[in-house]
């Protein structure tokens, strides 16, 4: 039997900018539901989320970590904590806010039902929050906002609250207003329930605190909020909107159940406000996860699509008696159990010792343990229902994305989509007795991260790895070596340019061979043109009469696909093409489908030759905070790293500068900043967009690459 029913189950994610205190409110959360005993800090390296070597040392969180807590809403005597009285389980994943590590983020969001979203009280929205936003709502995932760091010099509540609107296009409705900023933080205003929640001054670890009436300024600001709430409330719910034109009583439960209801549906955004750090309003905000984030059943069904005809959709129903149906979306090695599998049940149950059958490759595998998660710690169960979030121990040919369900009833569910890598290095083994175990490691790792890329160059032999930034790529490094005793040396980091076309041309390729027996014939003309910037490959057919045998077109679509892997400035990728297969010629003997696929190439690299190929580079989006002595020269760096600014505004006590800067510029650029400022100034940078390579680089490139095609 299951301890916790669908409807008291929440699993929510925690995401945030960069040192927003994700880690520090996710540590209040499980201190304050009693699954630890002592508050560990970020900064002491002691933090339950953060368990990796490289976390505790640097202070950030790299790998997502699961936790398992239950929360219970129950009034008692001095101490505030909700209505309802019923103890509810909540899984949280805590996620890493760092650009380099946004696959984390990524995977996690596509199996949660809803999310916190910390923002920092001074710095408001941050880059990396507005990518963090934009990937919630591509799985559509209900959202509530934790307005962080309120005991900060310079922490301004109705700023953070603007900034959502403005910046993120979000209907962000407080609920939970903090009493007080900076050092006179006491509480929170609860907006709804019309009370003052105040942290007792004896109290430090701000376990207990009193619910006591509003004073007259604080009535006042929760008078205003809640007009305002329900004013929003009654242009989205029709049980609001016609209470309100009927000039009806609205209580509080009507209040609650409209919010919960547009928040599950993702047109409001509940926003509370404290200080993880202080102790101040986690409590509050847990009642607001139960309050208002969905359970399982309250999100529409995942769907999936037909194992043998991907036009036939499946919906996989929320329900323990269905047939088994899981989504794999985290792989993980683990130096105590081996290989983990962190799935999410969408629906039926498993238990040890059933088998689970992977549509991808046709294969089944028997379930011989199964855990729930403690950041690093295992806690063996027999059975996961459905909306669990679980780990599997030792199954086998798993990939991050493949669909785990019953081998009666199977179902390909989307895999979560992830960023192609930006940065490479070439990277040996510093001995040969550690070849072999460099290998190993490799393969393992690429296998937990899928933005993380190992191949071998053909050319030079060497090993290329490539992944999402410099400090994604340090810390692979640094886990070979802890985790897999393999010493490496590296080469200098690579950027990954891309090529394209500026112009449209015709291309003809023709493959004639004679050796005395059967040869080779193939002959194919196409024409390309330049597709829309992100769009990439795009392929008509658009053949007449039979010139190019229908049993070889799939040749020549491979052959075209094959060719924009190399282009001919300086062999790398090319981007954003389209193509008319036009026309061509065929032998009736010494035809075949290797022949034309070498044909189409030859065709596509003709056509390049005309189209004015030219080299893409990765702009990054860098924002600076600086104190306002210090912006000049920040600017002035910025310009001779080829960099454009595009705004400067402030925030709080600093100056903020938001520029568009090549990735190629950026290498060294923390130390560069450090000693401009004096330790003073700080950045943050995320992928943009691709631009063109000025020549003057465009020839540096091409000589290290040694020529193009």
């Amino acid at each position: 039997m299951r301890e916790f029913s669908l409807e008291r189950t929440r699993n929510i994610g925690v995401c945030a900018h960069i040192d927003a205190g994700k880690t520090t409110f996710t540590e209040r959360v499980l201190f304050y539901t009693g699954m630890i005993h002592r508050i560990g800090e970020v900064h002491d390296g002691q933090a339950t989320t953060d368990w990796m070597e490289q976390e505790q040392e640097r202070g950030i969180t790299i790998t997502s970590a699961a936790v398992t807590c239950s929360w219970k809403q129950l009034p008692e005597e001095g101490v505030y904590k909700g209505f309802s009285g019923i103890a509810h389980r909540v899984n949280i994943i805590d996620t890493p806010g760092h650009v380099d590590f946004t696959a984390e983020v990524e995977r996690s969001l596509r199996v949660l039902d809803g999310t916190i979203v910390v923002f920092c009280g001074v710095a408001g929205v941050q880059p990396q929050s507005e990518t963090v936003w934009r990937q919630a709502d591509k799985y559509g995932v209900p959202r509530i906002v934790f307005v962080n760091k309120m005991d900060r010099v310079g922490a301004n509540f109705d700023n953070v609250v603007r900034e959502i609107g403005e910046k993120l296009g979000a209907n962000a409705a407080p609920v939970l207003i903090p009493i007080g900023a900076e050092d006179q933080l006491k509480g929170q205003i609860d907006v709804i329930n019309r009370k003052a929640v105040v942290y007792k001054d004896d109290d430090v670890l701000g376990s207990t605190y009193d619910l006591l009436d509003l004073t007259p300024e604080q009535k006042e600001i929760a008078d205003a909020a809640y007009e305002a709430l329900v004013e929003k409330l009654a242009d989205l719910d029709e049980v609001i909107a016609t209470k309100f034109l009927e000039e009806a009583e609205i209580t509080v439960a009507d209040v609650k159940a409209a919010l919960r209801r547009a928040t599950i549906a993702s047109k409001i955004i509940p926003v509370c406000g404290g200080s993880a750090f202080k102790n101040k309003g986690v409590q509050g905000t847990l009642d607001a996860v139960i309050d208002y984030l969905p359970s399982p059943i309250d999100i529409p069904p995942a769907r999936g699509h037909d194992v043998d005809d991907e036009t036939k959709l499946v919906e996989v129903k929320t329900d323990d008696s269905a047939k088994f149906v899981s989504l794999a979306f985290k792989l993980w090695s683990d130096k105590f159990v081996g290989k983990l599998v962190f799935f999410r049940v969408y629906s039926g149950t498993i238990s040890k010792g059933d088998n689970v059958y992977n549509p991808r490759t046709r294969k089944r595998d028997r379930v011989s343990r199964l855990i729930q998660m403690q950041a690093d710690q295992h806690k063996d169960i027999e059975t996961c229902y459905a909306g669990d979030i679980a780990a599997i121990v030792g199954i086998k040919n798993v990939t991050t994305g493949d669909t785990l369900c019953d081998e009666s009833a199977p179902v390909l569910l989307e895999p979560p989509s992830f960023p192609e890598p930006v940065i490479s290095m070439s990277i040996e083994p510093r001995t040969t007795v550690d070849q072999e175990k460099m290998g190993t490691a490799l393969q393992r790792l690429g296998e937990e991260d899928p933005t993380f890329v190992v191949k071998t160059d053909e050319e030079t032999g060497q090993t290329i790895i490539s992944g999402m930034g410099e400090l994604h790529l340090e810390i692979i490094r640094d886990r070979m070596l802890r985790e897999f005793k393999v010493e490496t040396n590296a080469g200098k980091p690579m950027i990954a340019y891309r090529e394209t076309i500026t112009r449209a041309a015709d291309g003809e390729g023709k493959l004639v061979k004679q050796s005395g027996g059967k040869g080779q014939y193939g002959h194919v003309i196409l024409h390309i043109q330049p597709n829309e910037r992100g769009k990439g490959l795009t392929i008509e057919n658009k053949v007449i009469g039979g010139t190019i045998p229908k049993e070889f077109i799939n040749a020549c679509y491979q052959g075209i696909r094959e060719s924009m892997l190399t282009g001919i400035i300086a062999s790398y990728m090319v981007v954003d093409v389209h193509v008319d297969l036009l026309d061509g010629s065929s032998h009736d003997v010494d035809s075949n489908e290797q022949a034309f696929k070498m044909a189409a190439i030859f065709a596509m690299k003709d056509a390049f030759r005309k189209s004015g190929c030219i080299l893409l580079e990765p702009i990054m989006a860098v924002e600076c905070g600086t104190p306002d002595e210090f912006q000049g020269d920040i600017m002035g760096d910025l310009n001779r790293r080829r960099g454009r600014i595009k705004q400067i505004g402030a925030r709080a006590n600093i100056n903020v500068i938001e520029a568009e800067v090549p990735l190629a510029e950026m290498f060294g650029y923390s130390t560069a900043m450090r000693s401009l400022s004096s330790g003073r100034a700080d950045y943050s940078m995320q992928p943009s967009h691709f631009e063109q390579v000025p020549q003057a680089i465009v020839d540096t490139i091409i000589e290290q690459r040694g020529g193009g095609y």
